[in-house]
């Protein structure tokens, strides 16, 4: 496994993480076992990952928490979110309430990254106003390392509650939408991350126009409906079959991940999954040297007018 330092926090983190949401939730959206969703877990972190994420609102913190029992916590980057979304309190009350149940589920006495989550930007002034004070404060207590804020990146897609978060001072850890279809967080957010110091968990990597052959093929004819990219010279039944040759891609979700992995300012990335086979191939695509600098430039061109679609 290989090790960044997450920004301004100075935790050495893995370059994978593992997502505990996400279309999986360690499996159970598709009804697997809770003793499948903790071997998960524990192969990610005999593989050498140690950033776990996890959300209030994934109904997946428990499960994690009885898989880290084994576990010496200090060897463990645990992230969660609070929901800030739709008519969720962010009360003192209701922000410390949600903190000590997340606290209970995840069995442990403190959270490395208590995230905002995603947080749209008509409500950003709220949060940065009335609720930082109170992580401010829960941070002074110990129950919270790091503060972090993440987006509703499939309808906030071009970034603009973490382009009015970047204007601040007081988030050392962002959650970024980025991915070969929409790469406008290079220059939106992780630009002035980088500058600013602040770590970054890449999500929506992959998702399912990169996993799925039929639904890459719809989202990009829309894109060139829309003319937002040119087609033209490719071919429209695979378009983006020159990632995949000898030297290059093994697979279109193995470049999805290489992709996001050697983007300049991006940290960690987020890999879910109930399975663990599938598991141990994201992390060896996530581990493989960059692609082509031919591809990548070609990529870079294709999407470059790309910013309103998430890839799922």
């Amino acid at each position: 496994m290989d090790y960044k330092t997450l920004g301004r926090t100075g935790l050495r983190a893995s370059v994978v993480g593992l997502g505990c949401g996400g279309p999986s939730k360690l499996g159970t959206k598709q009804d697997k076992s809770e003793a499948n969703s903790i071997r998960v877990v524990r192969e990610a972190l005999g593989a050498g990952i140690n950033i776990l994420d996890a959300a209030e609102s994934y109904g997946t913190e428990a499960l994690v928490g009885k898989a880290l029992r084994e576990t010496r916590r200090e060897d463990v980057i645990l992230s969660t979110k609070k929901t800030a979304w739709g008519d969720a309190p962010l009360s003192k009350e209701a922000i410390a309430e949600s903190l000590e149940a997340s606290l209970q589920r995840l069995g442990t006495d403190y959270i490395d990254i208590y995230h905002l989550h995603a947080v749209q930007p008509d409500r950003y002034p709220t949060v940065r106003d009335e609720v930082v004070p109170i992580l401010l404060d829960l941070k002074q207590q110990g129950k919270i390392r790091f503060l972090g804020i993440t987006e509703m990146f499939h309808l906030d897609s071009g970034h603009a509650m973490l382009e009015l978060a970047l204007q601040d001072d007081c988030w050392d850890v962002m959650m970024v939408g980025f991915s070969i279809l929409n790469q406008s967080a290079r220059s939106r957010v992780l630009a002035q991350t980088v500058k600013k110091n602040i770590g970054t968990l890449i999500m929506f990597a992959v998702r399912r126009a990169l996993s799925n052959t039929l639904r890459l093929r719809e989202t990009l004819r829309d894109l060139q409906n829309r003319g937002l990219v040119d087609l033209t010279k490719a071919d429209i039944d695979d378009p983006l079959g020159f990632l995949v040759h000898e030297g290059g891609a093994t697979s279109m979700t193995d470049a999805a991940y290489r992709y996001c992995r050697h983007e300049p300012g991006a940290d960690v990335i987020l890999s879910g999954t109930g399975n663990v086979d599938h598991l141990h191939a994201n992390i060896e695509s996530l581990l493989r040297e960059d692609l082509p600098k031919p591809d990548r430039i070609r990529l870079e061109t294709l999407f470059a007018r790309v910013d309103d679609i998430s890839g799922d």
